[in-house]
Parts: structure tokens; sequence; C-alpha cells
């Protein structure tokens, strides 16, 4: 994948060895090399064991050595509820693909498992994976797994003493002020099933979990609420977030279903609520994100029988209400499954078909489709998809390269 990329500066490193280059130079060229190069380089000497290692040049090898037009994205079968419940067996093999085309280039076996033994994305940031139980009651294991350096890392326990959870919501992201990989925790117990929920993060700086405030109203009539999501929780301008449904109580009988955007600032680690675009007729919305952008996409019933309208709203200016715009209405059949978008804005879908006879047997032909939002132009990809998928982005990254607990395979 990276052979070309690599051969030029590592020439010149060869060629200039035994020359003293200033430190600079060699920062600058061991910034442009694949993650492969300088595993091996860092047996070279000290003094570049010393740059290779060190957070400061791993955060610049990250955008320079990314920095091109190319991009690859990770995807695996997702868990699903049925799955999980039947003991299905659950293959636990990642594919690395092209983000453009979805040609696959290699593929990674997950090097940990979980007491449920189905794995539950919570996050892509930066090339680092965030894993935890799919079973939320059995979700107090979290991984995070680099596979471009062949090393994972399994978190500390939780701080909080809870021994009877009722469910659980992860989400994983960045800290760009302080060069840090943060996991935010919410958990509701049997003791405490009512919202507001507790919420502890983790730093992998600290490699440790903390307590930190909601610190928002949370509506004291609100008797139910869900997580809603398709794919991993997005990490989107700084900020995780989470779609939530919340039932609320009326006078009488009544109930009122409302939607909130919950966003927590990575940096900052603090909570607010970001509006939601008002549209009806809704089957159901989730989160994602559309080229760096925060996006919502809702369900409507479409004109029909069986037949559905996906409508993608994408937020221009970060946080601001007015800027929420509809970017497509795409016509879709019940039968067709979202499974996500590429790094460079690519909607990717899968079309079940219905049985089909084929050599006196009968098959189920499927039809896996990357569209183009703005151009509305649909091009099918190679790859066979049989199942439903979490897809995740891809890049090489040093990090978890050393520090405690960190476990190579």
């Amino acid at each position: 994948m990276s052979q070309r990329k690599e051969a030029r500066p590592t020439k010149i490193l060869r060629r200039r060895m035994k020359h003293d280059l200033p430190e600079e130079i060699v920062l600058e060229i061991l910034a442009r090399l694949p993650v492969k190069s300088l595993l091996r380089f860092r047996c070279v000497c000290k003094t570049w064991y010393s740059y290779i290692t060190n957070p400061n040049f791993i955060s610049t090898h990250l955008l320079c050595y990314n920095n091109h037009d190319g991009g690859y994205v990770i995807h695996m079968p997702r868990t699903v509820v049925l799955m999980a419940s039947f003991h299905r067996p659950h293959s636990q093999i990642c594919t690395l693909a092209f983000d453009r085309t979805f040609e696959t280039i290699s593929e990674f076996r997950i090097p940990f498992t979980f007491q449920s033994g189905y794995h539950g994305l919570v996050g892509s940031c930066n090339g680092i994976l965030c894993f935890t139980d799919f079973i939320k009651s059995k979700s107090k294991n979290v991984y995070l797994w680099n596979p471009s350096i062949r090393k994972f890392k399994r978190l500390p326990n939780t701080c909080l003493n809870q021994t009877q959870v009722l469910n659980v919501a992860h989400g994983f992201g960045y800290d760009s002020l302080n060069n840090d990989y943060k996991v935010v925790r919410f958990s509701w117990t049997r003791t405490k099933w009512m919202p507001p929920p507790e919420v502890e993060v983790y730093s992998l700086s600290s490699d440790s979990w903390k307590r930190v405030e909601l610190g928002i109203y949370w509506r004291p009539n609100v008797i139910s609420y869900s997580f809603n999501g398709i794919s991993a929780f997005p990490f989107v301008s700084g900020h995780l977030h989470w779609m939530i449904e919340m039932i609320e109580e009326g006078g009488g009988q009544e109930r009122r279903y409302t939607p909130m955007i919950l966003s927590f600032d990575v940096n900052s680690e603090k909570f607010k609520e970001l509006p939601v675009p008002d549209e009806g007729g809704l089957i159901a919305k989730c989160l994602t994100s559309y080229k760096e952008k925060l996006a919502l996409i809702k369900f409507g019933h479409g004109a029909q029988p069986l037949s559905k309208l996906c409508s993608i709203w994408v937020m221009r200016e970060y946080g601001v209400l007015d800027s929420w715009n509809k970017l497509c209405v795409l016509p879709i059949e019940s039968s067709t499954d979202f499974i996500g978008f590429t790094k460079y804005g690519l909607l990717l879908v899968r079309h079940r078909s219905r049985l089909v006879s084929t050599n006196s047997e009968l098959e189920r032909k499927h039809k896996s489709v990357l569209i183009d939002p703005e151009a509305l132009h649909e091009k099918e990809i190679s790859n066979q998809i049989d199942y439903h998928l979490d897809v995740a982005t891809y890049m090489e990254n040093l990090a978890l390269l050393d520090g405690a607990n960190v476990v190579s395979y």
C-alpha cells in the first residue's frame, strides 16, 4: 500500500546515515515515512528511537504522512441483536479497503475477545479503533486497538462502583489541545434507571477514568430515553455527538417524543445541546458525519407502498441552527440498508433483493452501491456484502506505540 511512497525518503536516509544531518531534516524525512518503516528505524540508534516514540513526532507524522489524496476505511460485520441472542458465529475479521471504491486491500483479525463473544464498535479516530462488548450489561471492558502497529490496550475498570448496569453508551474522540485520546461512558444502573445518566471520561495520557458532571438541564418529566445510531457516534469539530430520543410525560395520558443532540467537547469536557432541524412524518433518524460536518439522516415514508425517503441534512456552521441545510432526498426501498458515509462523502448502501432461482436453487442476491449525494450518481461496487457493516475511517498512526498495559501481537 505504501511502498512507492516510502522509496525516495528511505533512500535519502540510507545514503546519508553516515553523515550528520541536521535534526530538523531528519525529523522531516521520518515524518513522511510509513509506519512499517518507522518501526524498523527505531533500531537504528537511540536518537532515532527517541525521535519516533516522542508524542510530538507521533502527532506530526499523523498529519504529514496521511495528508494525501487517497483514503482508507476498515469495515467489519456489525453485531445485531438476533445474532447475539442466538449465539451465531461472529466474524472477528476487519477488512481494509480503499475509501472511494471499497476495493479490498487486506484483512486484520481483531486480537481480543469479549465475554459475550461479540464486539461493538465505539468509534474510530486517527486510525485508532475503540471497542466494547456488544452486550451492554457486560460492557465494562473497553479496548483501544491500532492495527497499523499491531498493538492494543485494555482500559482500566470504571471509576464508578457499578454492579448492576442496565444500559451503557460510549463515545471516542481526540483532544487536540492536549494531544490525548478520550473515551466517554454513560451508564444507568438498576438502582438508578431513570435519567440523567452517570458520566465518566477516560484519558489515555493519564490512563485513568474520572467522573464528570452532565452539566445540562435534564427534563424531570422524561420517563424513557434511547441513544439512536446506525454507526459509531460521530466525532466532528472536536465534539462527540449522541442522538437521544426522550419520551416525556404530559398531562393525563399524553406522551411526547422529543429528539435531542447531546454534544461533548473533548477538549474542555463540557456537554451542551444542539438544535435538531424540524421535519414531520419521520420513521427514524440518526447522526453521522459528512465531509467532516455533522450530518443528520432522516427516514420517512415514500409515495409508494414499502418505499422510504432518506433526507440528508448537514450542519454547515457547527452549532448554528440556521446552518442546517437539506443536502438531498433519496428515494429508497424498505429493503435498503444504510451503511454510512466514507471520508469523502460517498454514501454506501446495500440493496437486499428477493430470493431468485439459480441452478435450481434459491439464492438471495444483494447489490451494494456508493452514492454521491450531491451529484446523485450511483456506482455499484464489486464486493458482495451479505451482512450489516460497521465502517470506520482508517489511517496509519504510531499512537499506542508505548505506554502502560499495551499488548503486542
